[in-house]
């Protein structure tokens, strides 16, 4: 049976009677123990997912019964989502033999709508990462080239999706890790506005930069995850209530009026770009210009604060999101060498937390700290007023703001890290010099594939293109994504 590339081809076998939701598992299942060198799962419920898939197949052969939206679609969750009774360790050793006490709204709601959870997949620590290298369960291999990263920080929810180890994934998203991997594998990443998808069951990374975000093969799958996730939540105060579009049915513009499509000059300019990369990005250029939409260049003059901007908030953030971690509720607790409580929280948190978590605590609580607070933070957030403004500048002329979704293909395991710490900070940073924008503004964007780097030294490494819209367009963004991969 071969891996199936999009849910319509799931739901018309599922219909014709040629496959049932039972064998959708048990092939899964066999892809996901043939291909265990990616190291993409954590965790694998084989006996759960059997047991979910018989109950579908059944309420289906029933004529009076209902089946949900999602019926027979098989996904996987990344290790930071709460899913009750199974084991959450958001890829740290601090939350050994922790279990979910209840289930994330998101998932749940995937749940309701008959979607099967395979397993829980592999992501950097807490979320904080470009690589997928930072996992207390080692690191996950790209499916094109298993020498190189897969990206991160869903770094195991991308590779799923990418090697058909499921039909999708969800992911979260704070600063371009749901996209970014997707981009190094192939496949779509969705990033919604802030406040689209409730919250509620995620552990928090950086709690004003954080959303939760589907990884599929086709825009059109992760915009009906998306459809299904979103809306207002009573467990979630910053979920938007405004009400969901029907982000998986096209978006109506009047074809007579072409898209107004900006593109990022530094894409296709700078020299920090890949060569393959810009490339790529100027085909994608000259394939919409030649369907009759408007692309034109622009420039953001803040680009370069964009990063530093990120790292100081994000990481203040997380000093205080990760405060909770201290050994004393629940998960890892030193035992040996502590005298007293104080002794006991720092050995915890030191066995418990990785290298890239420890220093991005350290950063944060030194940007918090009453003698920088005002020359870090506070700066840092006026900043982010500032990039929101010349941002909606640009959408005030156009529909999309397009750019490569990274300024390189997957970089080889360790090249940027020795796999304990990393030897060039700056340079993993600098992985999410384009996808940051969104998380930065809270606007929703997209990573579509846009062909492949030849690299001639191994296997073709595949290409990203984000797409940038204004907030709550995620149907209209869609759409473009759609319309653009059948141009290619």
């Amino acid at each position: 049976m071969h891996p199936y590339r999009s849910f319509a081809s799931v739901q018309s076998d599922l219909a014709s009677g040629a496959v049932t939701c039972r064998q959708l598992i048990e092939q899964y299942l066999t892809r996901i123990d043939a291909n265990q060198h990616l190291n993409a799962f954590t965790e694998v419920y084989p006996e759960e997912a059997r047991q979910r898939a018989d109950e579908l197949d059944a309420r289906r052969a029933d004529p009076a019964a209902s089946v949900g939206r999602l019926h027979g679609m098989v996904i996987g969750i990344k290790d930071v989502l709460s899913y009750t009774g199974h084991g959450l360790h958001a890829g740290s050793r601090i939350l050994d033999g922790f279990e979910a006490q209840f289930t994330a709204t998101a998932v749940d709601r995937l749940l309701a709508e008959d979607a099967i959870i395979i397993g829980r997949q592999n992501c950097d620590e807490f979320a904080m990462g470009s690589s997928n290298e930072n996992s207390a369960f080692g690191p996950v291999r790209n499916a094109a080239d298993p020498e190189r990263v897969p990206g991160g920080s869903s770094g195991g929810s991308a590779v799923a999706v990418q090697a058909g180890l499921c039909l999708a994934s969800i992911g979260s998203d704070t600063g371009g890790s749901v996209r970014q991997p997707a981009a190094f594998c192939g496949v779509v990443g969705l990033k919604p506005t802030y406040g689209r998808v409730s919250r509620w069951g995620l552990v928090a990374y950086a709690s004003s930069f954080d959303c939760i975000g589907p990884i599929a093969n086709t825009p059109t799958d992760a915009a009906l995850l998306l459809e299904v996730m979103a809306g207002p939540d009573a467990f979630d105060s910053t979920v938007s209530s405004q009400p969901v579009a029907p982000y998986a049915s096209p978006y109506e513009r009047d074809p007579a009026t072409p898209a107004r499509i900006a593109y990022l000059v530094d894409g296709v300019e700078s020299e920090g770009v890949a060569p393959a990369i810009r490339e790529a990005t100027q085909r994608a250029i000259d394939r919409l210009r030649a369907a009759g939409h408007v692309v034109e260049p622009v420039s953001l003059s803040l680009l370069k604060y964009l990063l530093p901007t990120y790292y100081v908030l994000t990481t203040a953030e997380a000093s205080s999101n990760l405060s909770r971690f201290d050994g004393v509720r629940y998960g890892h607790r030193a035992t040996e060498g502590v005298t007293d409580l104080i002794s006991m929280y720092k050995k915890s948190r030191t066995e418990g937390f990785g290298p890239e978590v420890r220093k991005r605590i350290l950063l944060g609580t030194f940007a918090l700290s009453a003698s920088y607070y005002d020359a870090y933070y506070t700066k840092a957030q006026q900043v982010r007023r500032l990039v929101r403004d010349e941002t909606e500048r640009v959408f005030a002329q156009y529909d999309f703001l397009m750019m490569p979704t990274t300024p390189t293909p997957a970089f080889i395991l360790g090249e940027k890290s020795d796999g304990k710490t990393e030897t060039d900070p700056l340079e993993m940073y600098l992985a999410d010099i384009f996808t940051v924008q969104a998380n930065v503004t809270g606007y929703p964007a997209i990573s579509i594939p846009n062909g492949v780097d030849p690299n001639g030294n191994g296997p073709a490494l595949p290409i990203g293109l984000q797409l940038m819209a204004p907030p709550f367009q995620e149907q209209a963004l869609v759409t473009m994504a759609e319309a653009y991969l059948k141009l290619v």
